[in-house]
């Protein structure tokens, strides 16, 4: 994240992190099987389903041996397991069924507003009440009623997706939505024709291209609007300062060497003229933009800016066999050129643009880091920064101290979680983008920011002014922060089951997750639980050492660059854990160095972990970084990540062009959340990350803290692998018997 840590949404996930620069180079090593392999035997068939995640064929596994009077008394104990997960997935059926109902009414509101809407004594409509969706001053309505949609489509079965898209009125819904938003777009307010409408068709129609390829399309619209805005904390001026095409140019023939494939010019080529068309179109629709780039209205410079990017596409389309890199750099400066002599959009806006645009027909994860952008770069990758040393959030609208981070500048100010921040510095912040907020916020050390603050409940403000200092945002955590800082890590104190959550992988988080695990095991520790879930990468070596953690001999991952000798990293004997079995909850949140550490150690070859939750993002590369001209860097892909096994991990963007979606790492058990069940649990997560200020107790003032078995019923995926290792505990047990 940026250096302060700001909390997560779900509307956006991804963040990647470089997982390349400098790892370490074992040699690869033996590839016989490990000594722990003869643990994951099982011992009955019942246990290997649980370990698939049929748990119905388990159940009935068991009571065939149980009805033919073979059975272990110790499989009495898994029958109680899965009669626990039996309880557990009847009560998401009935949550589920319930909420299916609680829509489908909700919806029936939107079809008669006028009767459920409660007048006061003098006639007058709850402001709060539901609204019409024929209301042209008020789009809340149609909106709100294709929310509802929306969310009774995701709890459906499949009968009843059918039955709720063929519905009279939800379609009248779905047109009165795509026509209003066809005038936000004509308006330039991409945001609200993407949220309020195409987002929410694109859940509704998942194997819908056209849907999808629209929302990319008013994204980058809304990207391109944004990079053009003045904030109140970055100018177009500062944002775009020292960028030169050289840079690019430089970047192009480095990657023509160095790059993990051959590159595709073609498609690069065609990327670059629709950024600047669609450059072209957002100056031209936006009424301020068009003011401060090219004055008064000029119909012919556009229709000449437009003939001239007709022409390059004409180019490009007559060269099937593909274009060479000078050919590819020459139309590069035909667009530069055509600019100067039409629309004359400022050249450095125009060269990062067209950067951009041309490096994302490569993969998502290769592009250039610009001079003003490699301080937050740095950031991001150390996790390091000066600040104060708290968490915030926009999530109920106001910027708000969502946490404080111990030993930190601002959790001896008098700061308190749940502060409001009025304003930074003197400027306010309630049209303030977080990222905005960041930035002020952050500075160098010993530099003093000043930050107005209302207290809950109260009206008046009251100045602090806080010294930065430097804050390293700890990456290791348990599932509940305890009032002097420090985390539970036991989730399961009868089953000694503890809960390690990594949220990203930097330089230190080996060494702290170390530590956490010698505690574990000094109180007793016989299963454990490692949530990568959202975790977007970090360093590949210190993914690499974790798994070497429990891993004693084999080869961990390997990578394979477009030329040269491939890189093996292996486990060594020193250093390795007890073996203790482990679930790993993924989701596709989790990428890159989530997706080494979950894979190697699911692997065949180690068979170490079980996985529990979703895919995983599916990057399956490797990010180096190199000189891009002065005061600019270029992260780019140099290679591709092989399992134990040698089967790559296949990237989403390479799947989703030929309409897979075996992109990742897939789990073992899979269990998918609702997205009632995910605000519950970013709910109660939430809840139990703060820290208040020193001296503050916590459980004052509506502070809430929820217990082990609170996180358990609230988050299905860790409780069934809590159910998983449980069933592992019962099998090592059944096992050691037997010997």
């Amino acid at each position: 994240m940026h250096g302060l840590k700001v909390r997560y949404t779900w509307f956006v996930m991804a963040l990647t992190l470089v997982i390349g620069a400098g790892y370490c180079n074992k040699a690869a090593g033996s590839e016989k099987e490990p000594a722990a392999l003869t643990s994951a035997i099982s011992a009955d068939p019942a246990f290997a389903l649980v370990y698939k995640g049929d748990f119905a064929g388990a159940q009935k596994a068991l009571d065939e041996q149980i009805k033919s009077g073979s059975a272990p008394t110790e499989l009495t104990e898994l029958s109680k397991v899965l009669g626990e997960y039996k309880t557990l997935q009847a009560k998401r059926d009935i949550a589920r069924r319930a909420n299916y109902e609680s829509q489908l009414k909700e919806l029936a509101k939107y079809r008669n507003p006028a009767a459920y809407n409660i007048k006061d004594a003098n006639g007058a409509k709850d402001p709060n009440g539901i609204k019409d969706i024929n209301d042209v001053n008020d789009p809340n309505g149609l909106f709100g009623a294709l929310m509802v949609v929306v969310k009774a489509h995701e709890v459906a079965d499949a009968n009843q997706k059918k039955e709720l898209l063929a519905n009279p009125f939800v379609q009248e819904v779905i047109n009165k939505s795509v026509a209003r938003c066809g005038k936000y777009e004509k308006q330039g307010n991409w945001l609200e024709a993407l949220v309020g409408c195409y987002g929410k068709l694109k859940m509704l129609y998942e194997d819908n291209k056209a849907y999808a390829d629209y929302v990319e399309t008013l994204t980058d619209k809304e990207l391109v609007k944004l990079s053009l805005t003045d904030s109140p904390c970055e100018n177009r001026d500062l944002r775009y300062k020292g960028v030169d095409k050289e840079m690019f140019v430089r970047t192009v023939k480095g990657l023509d060497l160095n790059y993990v494939a051959i590159l595709n010019y073609i498609d690069m080529a065609n990327k670059a003229v629709k950024r600047a068309q669609l450059l072209a179109e957002v100056v031209r629709t936006v009424p301020e933009l068009q003011k401060q780039f090219i004055g008064a209205m000029d119909q012919a410079k556009f229709e000449a800016w437009s003939h001239g990017l007709d022409e390059i596409n004409s180019q490009v389309a007559s060269s099937p066999l593909g274009i060479t890199k000078d050919k590819f750099l020459s139309i590069f400066d035909q667009i530069i050129e055509l600019n100067k002599n039409t629309i004359n959009v400022p050249q450095e806006v125009l060269i990062v643009h067209l950067s951009e645009a041309s490096l994302a027909a490569l993969d998502p994860y290769t592009n250039l880091i610009w001079p003003q952008q490699i301080e937050e770069f740095k950031k991001n990758m150390t996790n390091e920064f000066s600040g104060i040393g708290v968490e915030i959030t926009k999530a109920e609208g106001p910027l708000k101290i969502a946490s404080l981070l111990p030993d930190t500048p601002a959790y001896t100010s008098g700061l308190d979680a749940g502060d409001e921040i009025v304003a930074v510095n003197g400027t306010s912040t309630k049209d303030m983008p977080i990222g905005c907020a960041v930035k002020m916020i952050t500075g160098p050390a010993n530099t003093k920011v000043n930050l107005t603050i209302r207290r809950k409940g109260e009206q008046k403000t009251t100045e602090f002014v806080i010294k930065r200092g430097k804050i390293l945002v700890p990456t290791v955590r348990g599932w509940q922060r305890q009032g002097d800082g420090e985390w539970n890590y036991m989730i399961d104190e009868e089953a000694s089951i503890g809960y390690i959550h990594v949220t990203s992988f930097s330089e230190k988080t080996d060494t702290d997750f170390d530590a956490v695990l010698g505690k574990l095991e000094t109180n007793g520790l016989k299963g454990l639980i490692i949530d990568l879930r959202y975790n977007p990468g970090g360093y590949l070596e210190t993914a690499i050492k974790m798994v070497d953690k429990f891993v004693s001999e084999g080869l961990i991952v390997r990578t394979q660059p477009r030329f040269g000798w491939a890189t093996y990293a292996s486990a060594k004997k020193e250093g390795t854990h007890p073996d203790y079995p482990i679930a790993i909850l993924i989701n596709e949140g989790s990428a890159s160095a989530s997706e080494i550490m979950a894979g190697a150690l699911k692997d065949p070859m180690h068979k170490r972990a079980i996985l529990v939750g979703t895919r995983t993002y599916g990057k399956g590369s490797v990010q180096t970084i190199g000189a891009a001209g002065e005061g600019a860097q270029l992260k780019y892909t140099m290679a591709y990540y092989h399992l134990p096994s040698g089967q790559r991990v296949e990237g989403r963007s390479e799947m989703e062009k030929l309409n897979r979606k075996d992109w990742g790492v897939g789990p073992d058990v899979n269990v998918e959340l609702t997205n009632e069940e995910l605000k519950k649990l970013i709910d109660y997560q939430r809840d139990n990350d703060v820290l208040v200020k020193a001296g503050h107790k916590n459980g004052e003032e509506g502070l809430k803290k929820h217990g082990a078995k609170e996180m358990l019923e609230a988050d299905p995926q860790l409780a069934i692998a809590d159910l998983v290792l449980k069933s592992k505990l019962i099998e090592t047990k059944l096992v050691a018997k037997s010997k």
